[in-house]
């Protein structure tokens, strides 16, 4: 593991680290954006992953299905389109650490939150208030104001947004459960990120969930930047419900479809409240178009509309390479290249003050994205690391996001990174 490591700042040592690398050949299955005719050094998985070269035979696949039969096509053919969502199912349930029936890939990240919110946020006079934590993703926020907003309550009464301590950058755990413990009765729900997109930080799913059960709330994630990134267990830990998007560390294309975890003491509850839709009725009554909604069992109750075959095609070109990887081994792989790209900026930017890591030091606590908060130089900083062929992100108002994936990128990537990073702090300093 990474901390039995000697790191060093050296190429000979990235190379030694990639030829022994069990999970080197699976760059080669992806395509780099160029820079100035090489590959770039690109770091934004966690914004939107790269594609995979195989992704074009997917979905020409599905192209050349629906060219062949039309409308046979949802019956017949290898992977008939009726059924077609299955497909995706064991590779998800692995990445999300669930049982098949409690997953489903289904529309987009925000629609999936509204829709399981008609679910678990059922506000009554006494037991109304959600947690969240301060400066979530603005979608996040905006789905919780209007939610709030449709029970004909005030947001500013009912959302309790929790921030770090007064000179810190991260929420401490027991800070969490103090304040769930403290809203108690009041508390309809927990429903915040998995792992904080401008932070980096990875919540303790598992503690959050539990002590939300033991106040009587619901407990929801957000996994936009856990899903394919982090450890996750949802179904041992007790959540109840989950969703996040496929196309950052999941590589499946921009604004990609979407897919739901319901965890299975939910999965026969047919009078539980949802909006409901012909995709989520007992399938082998469907046609049958008939009044009366009976919910599938598990999560593909929470369906509305049949699946979107090409965006499940493109889906499933990644998984399936998620699957040959193995996700344990993915995670392994990124504890150490990860560490490898903290320990070249610690020993690069020093004590100049350039550069602060804001994403907690404990692996256990993090993905593969590190937050770098800039003292001195703002954007210009992010600007010169484009000019020199680093694909990263910029946040507002002075963060840089780095995330080194363990699925294509190299700690030769990370060594280059370093490079570029000690001459663009001299400019700053």
């Amino acid at each position: 593991m990474s901390n039995q490591i000697n790191f060093e700042y050296s190429l000979s040592f990235a190379q030694k680290m990639d030829e022994q690398d069990p999970l080197k050949s699976f760059r080669s299955k992806f395509f780099f954006p160029k820079f100035d005719g090489k590959e770039a050094i690109y770091f934004c998985g966690n914004s939107l992953g790269l594609q995979p070269k195989t992704t074009q035979s997917y979905i020409q696949k599905e192209l050349d299905n629906w060219a062949e039969m039309a409308v046979d096509g949802h019956f017949h053919g290898e992977d008939a389109w009726y059924h077609i969502r299955k497909k995706s199912k064991p590779a998800l349930a692995e990445i999300v650490g669930a049982h098949e029936h409690e997953v489903v890939a289904m529309n987009n990240l925000t629609s999936n939150l509204h829709f399981l919110m008609v679910s678990f946020y059922q506000p009554t006079a006494k037991r109304f208030k959600i947690i969240t934590e301060a400066g979530a993703f603005p979608s996040d926020m905006y789905m919780l104001e209007t939610q709030v907003k449709f029970h004909g309550l005030n947001p500013d009464e009912v959302i309790v947004e929790l921030a770090p301590r007064e000179g810190e950058h991260t929420l401490r755990t027991e800070d969490i459960l103090l304040a769930i413990k403290e809203q108690g009765e009041e508390l309809a729900l927990v429903m915040m990120a998995g792992l904080q997109y401008y932070t980096g930080q990875v919540f303790d799913m598992k503690a959050i969930a539990q002590v939300a059960k033991e106040v009587g709330a619901y407990v929801g994630f957000d996994l936009a930047h856990a899903a394919g990134n982090a450890p996750l267990a949802l179904h041992d830990w007790g959540v109840d419900f989950a969703t996040w998007c496929s196309y950052k560390y999941m590589n499946s294309g921009p604004g990609n479809v979407s897919g739901i975890f319901v965890h299975e003491k939910h999965a026969e509850k047919p009078d539980m409240i949802r909006f409901a839709g012909w995709w989520g009725h007992d399938e082998g009554e469907r046609f049958k178009m008939e009044k009366g909604f009976k919910p599938m069992f598990g999560a593909d109750g929470w369906q509305l509309a049949n699946s979107n075959v090409l965006a499940l095609a493109a889906h499933q070109a990644s998984l399936d390479i998620f699957q040959e990887a193995g996700i344990k081994n993915l995670r392994q792989k990124s504890e150490t290249l990860t560490s490898y790209l903290e320990f070249l900026i610690e020993e690069i930017s020093g004590d100049t003050g350039v550069i602060e890591i804001i994403t907690p030091k404990n692996v256990k606590e993090r993905g593969c994205q590190l937050s770098l908060l800039i003292h001195k130089g703002g954007k210009a900083v992010f600007d010169e690391f484009y000019k020199n062929g680093i694909v990263g992100d910029w946040r507002n108002p002075n963060v840089i996001r780095i995330a080194p994936t363990p699925l294509y990128n190299s700690f030769e990537d990370v060594y280059r990174f370093a490079q570029i990073l000690e001459k663009s702090i001299k400019k700053f300093v």
